[in-house]
């Protein structure tokens, strides 16, 4: 490993620590919550879509987990804002592995995934593709 993942782990612990976008928005379009039982990762996201019902306009998180779960909530929360709930439907494991820019064990992929799989399930639901009673757990 080099400078650069270096750099990227720093990173990880500045979201960690710092997080951006933590806390609730008031009158989300939607919030979903979700968790990791086998490590006890718990996020919430809150988001608010712009008034073409399509474009996300504010994230919120709030979650209790490991330094990954944290801060990829974290991460995300601001990469979602501007995109599309077909373009956050499109993001896959690899986008959130990227975002993160280190490797992560395949133990801690779901730490990883776990923001992006709850926002992705509250968009499912909003849009009436998912039962509403469904809650995200990445085991």
């Amino acid at each position: 490993m080099g400078l650069g993942s270096d750099m990227y782990r720093q990173q990880i612990l500045d979201h960690y620590k710092n997080p951006r976008n933590y806390g609730e928005l008031e009158d989300p379009t939607y919030t979903h919550i979700g968790e990791n039982p086998m490590c006890g990762d718990e996020i919430r996201m809150d988001i608010d879509l712009a008034d073409d019902g399509e474009t996300i306009e504010r994230v919120a998180f709030q979650g209790d987990g490991c330094a990954i779960s944290q801060a990829s909530a974290s991460m995300l929360s601001g990469e979602l804002v501007g995109k599309t709930l077909e373009e956050l439907q499109e993001m896959d494991r690899d986008d959130v592995i990227d975002m993160l820019g280190v490797e992560v064990s395949p133990m801690r992929v779901k730490c990883a995934v776990l923001a992006e799989k709850v926002a992705q399930d509250g968009a499912e639901i909003y849009e009436g593709e998912l039962d509403v009673e469904k809650t995200t757990t990445e085991d």
